[in-house]
């Protein structure tokens, strides 16, 4: 994309409201824009990199086996109250009525619609195991929206539900997704650890939380210092096979971790801990998953055939990952004083080219060639402004990558290759510096 012709506003002030680095830099970086108490437009870098970790959820939700549909934001209330939990869920549900006067809500979850399509469509339990999700907006009525696309009214959200005919089952669906959540937080950078929880409003028995670490945070949490070490757990990628799911779900739940709901500290493996490995901190919450049986199949009446030919009621699981929140955490987890520093797999574009003296011909050439080298993942910055705003808004905006030409290097056939996470930089030929990238960047972000 040609950035004189973008919308990409960047700011060189902060916004008031902004309080947290997310915010605050999503804002300046032009990703955001505010179109009504906690409900954002969300500009093209922004949608960008949303659509980016739309894609990883999606890749890793369809290689656990998990089936994509899509469901409607807008709800029968009638559904609810068939669960129960229409007057139960409280203001944050947006309640409205049709035009003849029929009673429904904006989704703010959608356990009741999934279990009501499944009644519909699934009739024996040879159809078990099912798993589905959608990608969906979802609308809650925070009383206190802020920090941004942290804790909004309207959100992004990954939602996922399994279907099994015995308990037994239903946790190797659950373990099968907690394996499938930490490879998709693994390809996008971050450092999620799963932690006891509290299941809220959704219910359930069985219940992880993802956090990433971070002093703004709206949780507090409790853990052991093994989650801090590199080797803490191997690659998510290294359980290949359904037999491993045991000894990963085993892994990565035996050192302590817990929310400040679920925090017990007789818990043997807290009391247990030795106080130099017990650590207190914050934490963001970017993924939760629960396992709570027939809470919605038995009162909203599904059931199967069982293997006897007698009625079976299907235990249930729900699977939760906040898309657009990620993008506030992703940047809350890397970033520094100049601005974002974005993972590759995720950033709205590869590399950014900074030409430092527009209408120079050798200048103009490389950056033509550069341009069309990398294709949709280039941003060029061909904007008539001086090389130090060039640069504040390449690091404000986080590309992994920064491809510098000015006229002197250009005419010796050489660009500058800045490495946005490190600093480092190096003087090479455009060929270098393209397979620098390709390499380094295109390579993981694919």
């Amino acid at each position: 994309m040609r950035l004189a012709h973008s919308l990409v506003p960047t700011l060189k002030e902060t916004p008031a409201e902004a309080q947290i680095a997310s915010h605050r830099l999503m804002l300046r970086s032009g990703m955001i824009r505010q179109t009504s108490a906690g409900i954002y437009a969300w500009l093209p870098s922004g949608w960008r990199v949303l659509q980016k970790i739309t894609r990883i959820v999606r890749e890793e939700q369809d290689a656990s086996g998990s089936q994509e549909i899509l469901m409607p934001t807008i709800q029968s209330a009638d559904l609810w109250r068939a669960s129960g939990r229409y007057d139960a869920y409280g203001p944050e549900m947006l309640r409205i009525r049709d035009r003849h006067d029929r009673e429904m809500l904006y989704g703010p979850t959608n356990e009741e619609m999934i279990t009501d399509i499944f009644r519909q469509s699934v009739k024996s339990y040879r159809e078990l195991p099912q798993m589905l999700y959608h990608i969906q907006w979802k609308f809650r009525d925070e009383v206190r929206p802020r920090f941004g696309v942290m804790r909004g009214r309207e959100f992004l959200m990954k939602d996922g539900y399994s279907f099994d005919l015995s308990y037994e089952d239903a946790v190797v669906s659950y373990r099968r997704m907690m394996l499938a959540y930490m490879r998709s937080f693994q390809r996008m950078g971050l450092h999620a650890i799963p932690m006891q929880a509290e299941s809220g409003p959704i219910g359930g028995n069985l219940s992880h939380e993802f956090i990433i670490l971070a002093p703004t945070g709206e949780s507090a949490v409790y853990y052991d210092a093994a989650f801090e070490e590199q080797d803490w757990l191997k690659s998510a990628f290294d359980y290949a096979n359904p037999q491993d799911l045991e000894s990963f779900f085993t892994q990565i739940t035996t050192p302590y971790a817990a929310t400040d709901e679920k925090h017990d500290a007789a818990d043997p493996r807290w009391a247990g801990l030795a106080a130099e490995r017990r650590r207190e901190g914050r934490g963001i919450e970017v993924g939760h998953i629960f396992y709570f049986g027939k809470k919605y199949s038995e009162p909203m009446g599904l059931s199967i055939a069982g293997p006897d030919g007698k009625p079976l009621t299907p235990f249930m699981g729900s699977y939760g990952i906040g898309v657009s929140r990620l993008v506030g955490a992703i940047i809350e987890a890397s970033h520094d004083d100049a601005g974002i520093i974005w993972p590759d797999s995720v950033a709205p574009w590869a590399a950014a080219i900074l030409n430092l003296k527009q209408g120079d011909a050798a200048c103009d050439a490389m950056c033509e060639a550069a341009y069309k080298a990398l294709g949709a993942e280039a941003l060029y910055d061909d904007r008539p402004e001086r090389a130090g705003v060039k640069f504040a808004d390449a690091d404000l905006s986080g590309h992994p990558w920064q491809i510098v030409v000015g006229p002197r290097g250009a005419a010796a056939g050489r660009v500058e290759l800045k490495r946005r996470a490190s600093g480092e930089r190096v003087e090479l030929s455009l060929e270098d510096a393209l397979a620098h990238i390709r390499e380094g960047g295109l390579a993981r972000a694919g």
